[in-house]
């Protein structure tokens, strides 16, 4: 785990730094003050490591943009992100493509699209009966006539059909060419659902891990993390390959309706992904949640700080992202990465 620990680290420095700067020389004085500087920054932080949060785009910057477009996400590492969180699901001929949970109508065009008329039906999730159009009746071909929309009630509408379905290789490509540019981001991977593509038969692990290999991510240095809320899928992923892990959690009474009330002593990834009402109270403070997972050695990224819906007891959500920074998350899910990068660097 430890070295996952070192090279987020070593990214967030990259980040900070233009790839062709060369510093100039120091005396052995000045390197010993800047030694300290240094030293005294990285404890200002309650991280497992000492290093600044990483800012993890939530699908992009959805608040701005329609999630899980490219626009979304180019926009996201513009502003600075260090991660950008593509939600997976899968096409009927098995393609790996961005959308928010496998249906449809929330976050594409489809229903104003006549010829998908009889492909609408009701499946169970878990959260119940739900009658709509789903992502492994249409082939990649048919998703690509859709365009994106945007999905929170509130927000702007004025980018609504502009923008396809991302495939995962596209978002892929993203990455790579931002690197190559000296913007340098990394993936923070949601496989949604999987047990119900696998009960299509449409099995999740291999497509993503391979395609992550086959695409050279680690070797082109790209910092990757995989997560999910079902355990069984992350224990295939662990059996498969060394990639960190994390286990999204989700607080009561859903943990339990979801089968996901699960002890942090019990859970066997490098990290959790907590919702913030588990870390943050209605009175503006804070659980001693991340003090906890820390002692077992693990690291807590927090689900989902907006811009436009506070938390419950804070008057802003840079008001909560202090909290939370002050309270030593490892990473931060926000919809609008630049507010919370420019919090985190004041916090420097």
């Amino acid at each position: 785990m430890r070295k996952y620990l070192i090279l987020a680290s070593l990214f967030l420095a990259a980040c900070n730094q233009a790839a062709d700067t060369v510093a100039p020389a120091e005396s052995p004085a000045e390197t010993d003050t800047n030694g300290a500087a240094e030293t005294e920054a990285s404890a200002a932080y309650k991280t497992l490591d000492g290093t600044p949060p990483i800012i993890i785009a939530h699908r992009g910057a959805s608040g701005l943009y329609p999630e899980h477009t490219l626009k979304a996400y180019q926009t996201a590492i513009d502003q600075g992100a260090d991660f950008i969180e593509p939600d997976l699901v899968m096409t009927k001929d098995g393609v790996l493509v961005a959308n928010h949970d496998g249906y449809l109508s929330d976050t594409t065009n489809v229903s104003e699209h006549a010829e998908f008329t009889d492909r609408k039906t009701v499946r169970k999730t878990p959260m119940g009966d739900l009658d709509d159009w789903w992502s492994d009746d249409f082939t990649l071909a048919e998703l690509k006539t859709l365009k994106a929309i945007q999905r929170v009630e509130g927000r702007s509408h004025e980018h609504d059909g502009q923008y396809d379905i991302a495939t995962f290789d596209e978002i892929i490509d993203l990455v790579l060419e931002n690197a190559e540019a000296g913007r340098p981001v990394g993936l923070h991977i949601e496989a949604k659902w999987p047990a119900n593509f696998s009960a299509a038969g449409l099995d999740m692990v291999d497509p993503i891990l391979n395609t992550i290999r086959e695409r050279g991510l680690v070797e082109a240095g790209i910092p990757i993390f995989i997560q999910c809320f079902e355990p069984t899928f992350l224990a295939q992923v662990a059996a498969k390959s060394d990639l960190p892990l994390i286990q999204n959690l989700v607080g009561p009474p859903y943990a339990a309706l979801l089968g996901l009330d699960m002890k942090l002593e019990d859970i066997p990834t490098m990290g959790v992904g907590a919702h913030k009402a588990m870390i943050l109270t209605p009175e503006g403070g804070t659980t001693d949640y991340v003090a906890r997972a820390h002692e077992l050695g693990k690291i807590v990224h927090v689900y989902t700080v907006r811009d436009d819906e506070p938390a419950e007891g804070f008057d802003s959500a840079e008001q909560e992202l202090k909290v939370l920074i002050e309270a030593g998350v490892d990473g931060i899910w926000t919809d609008y990465p630049e507010t919370a990068i420019n919090v985190r660097d004041e916090a420097e």
